[in-house]
């Protein structure tokens, strides 16, 4: 099982079918809505914002083909398809109109679940933030570097990473306690400077760097904040 509570909605008009991929998926961990017609599965798709849509592509009304690229302009999650159809034509089809896997009728429960896993997890990996923009100032997770107006910012690992978390809750006051919990993975214990001395090491520099109109504040008693100069305190 990937993770409890991942929404799954399951589009297919065979209420029997729909009702054994269901429990199965239930009995798995995963949240479930079903949708027996297509024009119901556009609504719900944009409504329910499903981790995954589960797509019969022989649907009453509109098909699973037409479902798939008109959701596309909207939704970005995997879409799995399932069909009775075992020609290239459609898979092929099924592929250029946005959909991210095919499974073939009669459905193999191992198979289906395994398929599921494995888009949710590529889903999860996409999804996970590797730059952080601030107009001129670009902060890269992956190659841990900073630029400011295309020029480097020479930090440590340690800075870095102070820098990249307070960026990433840009707005909010993040108190000390968080800041060692997160990095140093240890309570505070009340006196552990040791995320100061980074915090100050790094406005240093910033400010060397001109890295207008940013900055981090000192919020008395709370914290730190990042955000632009003109935020009021």
């Amino acid at each position: 099982m990937l993770a409890a509570e991942k929404n799954i909605l399951v589009v297919e008009d065979d209420a029997s079918l729909a009702e054994w991929i269901s429990d199965y998926l239930l009995d798995h961990g995963y949240g479930i809505t079903v949708a027996n017609q297509g024009d119901y599965a556009l609504a719900m798709i944009a409504e329910e914002e499903p981790d995954l849509v589960l797509l019969d592509v022989m649907l009453p009304i509109k098909n699973g083909f037409d479902i798939c690229k008109e959701a596309r302009i909207f939704y970005k999650g995997p879409i799995l398809f399932m069909t009775a159809c075992v020609e290239d034509g459609d898979e092929i089809r099924g592929l250029e109109v946005g959909a991210d896997d095919y499974l073939t009728k009669p459905i193999r429960p191992k198979v289906m679940l395994a398929r599921i896993n494995a888009l949710l997890r590529r889903s999860s990996d996409d999804n996970v933030q590797q730059q952080l923009i601030f107009g001129s100032l670009v902060l890269n997770a992956v190659t841990k570097s900073v630029l400011i107006d295309e020029q480097p910012l020479k930090l440590n690992a340690n800075e870095f990473d102070v820098f990249w978390l307070l960026a990433s809750k840009m707005g909010e006051v993040v108190s000390r306690a968080d800041l060692i919990v997160t990095l140093r993975g240890i309570e505070y214990d009340g006196f552990d400077r040791s995320v100061d001395n980074r915090v100050s090491r790094l406005r240093k520099k910033l400010t060397e760097a001109k890295c207008h109109p940013y900055e981090i504040k000192t919020i008395r008693g709370k914290g730190y904040l990042f955000c632009r100069e003109d935020t009021p305190q």
